[in-house]
């Protein structure tokens, strides 16, 4: 059988730079001549499989970075040139082969160009039908993909069986006394490195292929840090759990794909900082204490409370949470649900909800129970989370997270020891008919409005 030949020259160099090694000394340690090693960097040989074992055992190479394209990168440049716009610019696929293996950064900006071109294009569309009043345009066409996304996932458990295990196995694999930063550097190559401000203004964390670097920003804490760091293994060591599990999401296009993977990873990160077991447990000798639990795993409130959401493991559940997160003026950042997000039953667009007190009190803890119209009670646990930091004359980003569950399961949490009163809300002000509410809104859908010039009612809007 013909012995299978790659030609990774750009690669190989990539990984040669990356070690800080001359050709020489990687020559040596492959067993091949130095000017042969030169030839193959220079894509004037191949790669045989026996090189190929022989990077993957001396350097700790992943043998599909070597042998596929990276990241998809070739087929998606292919995808971009097939646009009727590039098609006669080419004759062939070799020099895309050579701009994915040499210049992977500028080929990914190209891919990133294009597809924002494709959407623009798409949303153009839409918009030029639905003002000619066009009756084939789907109601859905005014949905971006990120609220396909957002709905997708606030109805489902936030729960991921595949990524959960091989995220606790990745986690009890790790050699003893090492991180998530030694094994990118141990493993793949890839070093960390804190940027300041000037030098990466606009991103929290960039990749940069071809020196094998990880960059984040000087902007973000410890946690955030590690939390970054996290997502690039994740991105690399669970990337088949994190497709297998996109494959079951009922998305319709690939830009929503690409959205959820990304929510996925974020999600799969957070379960390498924090693995099932050892967090579950922690969690319930601490009574759900989320400033207990995020300083024994070294992360932020908002990481915890996050994860807190994720525990429905089968046979070894937590209580199940749900999770909503805003902006001081009241937009919905994320909603999620260990059973999915209780829109019909706790509704979250109350302003009465202590969500919305908690930015005028600041990283103070505020619990209550709240009580539905319809006699529902929920346990409510809400904090002001702070962005990353910022300099003079900048504004910080700060939301405002809430935690919630049945109040049923309040004495199985510390917070339930409060003996506040209860405090009466609704799903929302259009859909809630309590009446003298001093902090309505909007007046209900389903009652007509008393409007009475001999008379007011507490509230902004009277209803019959």
């Amino acid at each position: 059988m013909a012995e299978r030949k790659i030609f990774a020259g750009p690669k190989v160099r990539r990984i040669r730079n990356a070690l800080a090694l001359t050709q020489t000394a990687m020559a040596e340690a492959l067993e091949i001549s130095p000017s042969y090693l030169n030839l193959i960097e220079r894509n004037q040989r191949p790669l045989t499989v026996q090189l190929l074992l022989k990077l993957s055992s001396v350097y700790r190479i992943d043998l599909e970075e070597l042998q596929g394209e990276t990241a998809g990168g070739l087929g998606q440049l292919k995808e971009v040139f097939a646009d009727p716009l590039l098609s006669g610019e080419l004759p062939g696929d070799q020099e895309l082969v050579e701009v994915a293996d040499a210049a992977p950064n500028a080929a990914g900006g190209v891919i990133k160009l294009y597809r924002a071109y494709r959407e623009q294009a798409a949303r153009l569309s839409d918009l030029t039908a639905l003002m000619a009043g066009d009756d084939r345009v789907p109601v859905a066409s005014g949905r971006l993909p990120l609220d396909e996304v957002r709905e997708v996932l606030e109805r489902r458990p936030a729960y991921f069986a595949d990524i959960e295990a091989a995220a606790e196995s990745f986690a009890n694999g790790l050699v003893a006394g090492g991180d998530l930063k030694d094994w990118l550097k141990n493993e793949r190559g890839i070093a960390t490195r804190i940027l300041p401000v000037h030098v990466m203004p606009d991103l929290r964390r960039r990749f940069d292929r071809h020196s094998m670097r990880l960059f984040l920003s000087e902007r973000l804490s410890r946690a955030d840090q590690a939390q970054e760091i996290a997502t690039e293994v994740a991105r690399l060591a669970l990337r088949s759990q994190i497709e297998a599990a996109l494959d079951e999401l009922p998305l319709s296009s690939d830009e929503a794909r690409r959205i959820a993977r990304f929510e996925l990873t974020r999600s799969a990160a957070l379960a390498l900082l924090m693995p099932y077991g050892a967090f579950l447990l922690a969690a319930q000798n601490t009574r759900y204490d989320i400033d207990l639990i995020r300083a024994r795993f070294a992360v932020s409130f908002g990481h915890a409370a996050a994860r807190l959401v994720m525990l429905q493991r089968p046979g070894a559940a937590g209580i199940p949470f749900f999770l909503m997160e805003i902006d001081a003026a009241g937009h919905v950042i994320r909603k999620a649900g260990a059973q999915g997000f209780p829109q019909a039953r706790f509704g979250g667009n109350c302003p009465k909800l202590n969500v919305h007190a908690a930015f005028q009190e600041p990283e103070r803890i505020l619990a209550e129970t709240v009580v539905m119209p319809d006699g529902w009670t929920f346990l409510t646990i809400a904090r002001t989370l702070e962005g990353p930091v910022v300099g003079f004359g900048e504004r910080l980003r700060r939301t405002a997270l809430l935690i919630g569950c049945d109040a049923a399961l309040r004495d199985s949490l510390v917070y339930g020891r409060s003996d506040a009163l209860q405090v009466a809300v609704g799903p929302a002000c259009r859909l809630c008919e309590r009446r003298g509410c001093l902090s309505r809104a909007e007046p209900p859908l389903t009652r007509p409005l008393a409007l009475d010039e001999t008379s007011a009612g507490l509230g902004s809007f009277d209803f019959q």
